[in-house]
């Protein structure tokens, strides 16, 4: 009698890096499941140590930033090949071209795709004729998924009310999760009003605020001098909306922000900080939020999708107008003026919050759950 092997799970996103850093806790419970994982993304520094998950991983070239239609097709005729020499039993994709290119060749081969729109990007935030594309290829990508998560309900009514996706298709999760046990909470510094340090985490981009951020640490800095401004993340050069390099540099020399690079760990520099702030101008739901109020930290954020979702205005942080560097300053001054007792509150309740709403566990259930109905047989 024939040994029947484990239901092959085929997952692709932009960088080897976005699975071992935010998909891990998922990809091994889906291994502890009985599942064989196949992982599918561009090559990078990140792309070895995902056999220490225990699934397979393939190098698939993918012009991430890129709009050339021939080489979106060879990225279609790509995962096409790939499908049909793996023969998954099911797709899992993220991020806009494996959630479109992806799952219309897992369409073509009757494998059901599982999506998740993680957040609009800049094709929807900018407008004009990509973004027109964008939506064009999505309502014809996710017409048949057996399941399309979205991070927020605002990112979900606007693909419903657009067309984009059936609702009964549709279904939301906390972000990608927090693993509670490694992001622990971690004791506020005490530190004087004066001496506050603001960290905003994130990729170098226009839309994620750095100007509004840069803008309001100069005028907080004409009243608390001694505050501290940090910027932690990659100099995405690719990127069509990134700040360029002499502009951080510029932001260094003359208005004495401290860019801190990249790093594989944001926990120490979390647990360094008075503050996290995230200026962006939308987002699916902001991993760096969720990782700071796991650690305990008060947040500041825009009043847009996705931002809105983690921070409670007056409970866990301060929620700003977006695109408003006054409203942020005022926020930043409202976050000094407050005692540390108040701010030790504040972190306090952003823990709370997320061991609540946005444990990994919650995405790993509901993810197993999704990929049970998509089997015709499941394990």
């Amino acid at each position: 009698m024939a040994i029947q092997s484990p239901p092959k799970i085929l997952i692709s996103i932009n960088t080897s890096w976005n699975v071992y850093n935010f998909r891990s806790g998922l990809v091994q419970a889906l291994v502890a499941a009985g599942y064989e994982v196949v992982v599918a993304a561009p090559e990078d520094g990140h792309s070895a140590r995902l056999a220490d998950l225990g699934c397979r991983y393939i190098a698939l070239p993918m012009d991430n930033q890129g709009t050339s239609p021939r080489s979106d097709i060879r990225l279609y005729r790509n995962y096409r090949r790939l499908m049909r020499a793996e023969k998954p039993d099911c797709f899992l994709g993220w991020t806009i071209k494996p959630n479109i290119y992806g799952t219309l060749a897992a369409q073509s081969l009757g494998i059901p795709a599982i999506n998740n729109i993680s957040g609009l990007g800049t094709a929807f935030i900018r407008g004009g004729w990509l973004s027109r594309l964008a939506k064009s290829l999505y309502r014809l990508a996710l017409r048949r998924s057996a399941t399309v998560f979205f991070q927020n309900r605002d990112d979900r009514a606007l693909f419903v009310d657009q067309k984009l996706v059936q609702r009964e298709r549709t279904a939301l999760l906390p972000g990608s999760g927090i693993d509670l046990t490694r992001f622990s909470a971690a004791p506020m510094n005490g530190r004087p009003a004066a001496d506050l340090c603001f960290l905003l985490i994130g990729r170098i981009l226009w839309d994620k605020g750095l100007a509004e951020f840069v803008a309001a640490a100069r005028q907080v800095r004409a009243r608390h001098p001694k505050v501290r401004f940090q910027i932690l993340g990659f100099l995405d050069a690719a990127n069509q909306t990134a700040v360029p390099r002499s502009e951080v540099d510029r932001w260094v020399a003359e208005e004495g922000i401290d860019y801190l690079g990249t790093t594989d760990d944001v926990r120490p520099f979390i647990a360094d900080a008075d503050c996290i702030v995230l200026p962006s101008y939308r987002e699916g739901t902001p991993r760096t939020l969720l990782e700071a109020a796991a650690l305990g930290r008060p947040l500041i954020a825009t009043d847009v999708p996705g931002c809105r979702e983690v921070v409670d205005n007056g409970s866990n942080g301060l929620l700003c107008a977006v695109r408003d560097a006054e409203d942020l300053a005022r926020c930043m001054l409202e976050m000094i003026a407050a005692s540390p007792a108040e701010r030790a509150e504040m972190g306090a309740f952003s823990r709370s919050k997320v061991e609540r709403e946005f444990d990994e566990q919650i995405v790993i259930d509901r993810y197993l759950a999704a990929i049970r109905l998509a089997l015709p047989s499941p394990p």
